[in-house]
């Protein structure tokens, strides 16, 4: 993964109002923690960050005060109306280091036919990587996969150096029968039942 450099500003001035003045000059409040360091109040320029957030788990290398540090995003708050960056925690991370990160699952390929729907039960999929070599997703092939088929941490394939941090037996994707489907043939076995009920009522009084 190649890494974004951001220049970065230490910032003295905390609370809402000095949030508020920092986000109106297109900066992001942003703090920097990890390896038991005091955490960095800083401000990121908005546009470059907003620009670099579109990478899961990208390397920022985030310069402060001309000095380089390695970052990780970990917690993004954006407005909940308007979608802009409100504040952003950033992790230190070291080259070799390993790091437990999400990465999103994506899928490739068609259902086996009758309408099955895909569903996700883990959008993303938790993962120990080195800290420079985050994947930045992985990939997972449904063809052919018909409805009660489910596809279980254990069986995507991860790349080199890259090892599950969750339920190896976790459930991933499955295919679940269409709604319609099914209430189709509710539908139907409601109406055998309901010719079945007159013939068992004439037998009945027959006897």
């Amino acid at each position: 993964m190649s890494e974004v450099k951001i220049v970065a500003q230490l910032r003295t001035e905390f609370g809402k109002g000095a949030a508020r003045r920092i986000r109106r000059s297109a900066q992001v409040p942003a703090v920097v923690y990890g390896h038991g360091a005091d955490p960095k109040h800083v401000s990121v320029p908005g546009h470059e960050l907003l620009l670099a957030l579109r990478t899961a788990n990208v390397l920022i290398s985030l310069d402060i005060d001309g000095k380089s540090e390695l970052v990780i995003p970990k917690a993004v708050q954006r407005d909940p109306l308007k979608g802009f960056l409100e504040h952003v925690d950033l992790l230190s991370v070291k080259r070799g280091e390993k790091v437990t990160v999400e990465i999103p699952v994506s899928t490739e390929g068609e259902l086996a036919p009758g309408g099955n729907l895909l569903e996700h039960v883990l959008n993303t999929l938790p993962v120990e990587a080195e800290a420079t070599h985050i994947p930045e997703g992985v990939t997972v092939n449904v063809e052919g996969l018909e409805a009660g088929a489910s596809i279980l941490a254990k069986d995507i394939a991860l790349p080199k150096g890259t090892t599950l941090a969750v339920d190896e037996d976790a459930v991933v994707i499955q295919v679940v029968a269409a709604q319609a489907e099914v209430t189709e043939e509710a539908e139907e076995e409601g109406e055998a039942a309901e010719e079945a009920a007159p013939a068992e009522e004439a037998a009945a009084e027959e006897a």
